[in-house]
């Protein structure tokens, strides 16, 4: 408004306006979705298995895991095509599969990444998260399976042990390797997580 006339229509309505927006503004912004805080379990960051591509676990905040240590030479191999049927099933809902590939047991999982990927996305059609190939129990595991372990007391005596982690990122549940993917104790757990929260 200029100093020197009296205010007009046109003077009130950008007043208005103006007062109007600062009113709207922090409204509009407080009704803005924050994303789910990373819970201290999943504060960890993994290379991606077909290109070492850092992937911030923080990621799946809010979500129900299913991590699983794999291996390409094992008997439970075959339940690649249960966890991904899983995947196929629940990913919508909010369950992300995660495999973590290992050598700790049986020698299973000599190969390199290029190997693995190859087993898992080629042969077995794998689209879930796949991490680079790992340790996942004694002295030298990673810092993840150190905490599914200290949450569970219980750790990977074999390959595709499942770890079933809820939408709090506290709460997790066991399952030994012989608990197929498409078991009933398993199934009946990943419905009821995905329910809470």
């Amino acid at each position: 408004m200029h100093p020197n006339r009296p205010p007009n229509r046109r003077d009130f309505q950008l007043g208005l306006g103006a007062a109007l927006l600062a009113h709207a503004w922090p409204a509009a912004h407080a009704q803005t979705p924050r994303p789910a805080a990373c819970p201290p379990l999943l504060a960890h960051r993994f290379p991606r298995l077909q290109d070492e591509a850092p992937q911030d676990l923080c990621q799946y905040a809010g979500q129900v895991l299913l991590v699983v240590n794999t291996a390409s030479y094992c008997g439970f191999t075959r339940q690649y095509e249960g966890l991904e049927a899983l995947h196929a099933k629940y990913a919508a809902r909010g369950l992300v599969v995660m495999g973590f590939p290992s050598n700790d047991f049986g020698q299973q999982e000599p190969g390199d990444a290029k190997q693995i990927a190859e087993l898992c996305f080629n042969t077995y059609g794998v689209k879930f998260p796949m991490f680079a190939k790992t340790v996942v129990k004694g002295a030298g595991r990673n810092a993840f399976y150190e905490q599914l372990a200290k949450a569970t007391g219980a750790v990977p005596r074999w390959n595709f042990h499942k770890y079933l982690v809820a939408r709090d990122g506290q709460t997790v549940r066991s399952f030994a390797s012989e608990v197929e993917p498409g078991s009933a104790p398993l199934i009946q757990a990943i419905e009821a997580a995905l329910k809470t929260g």
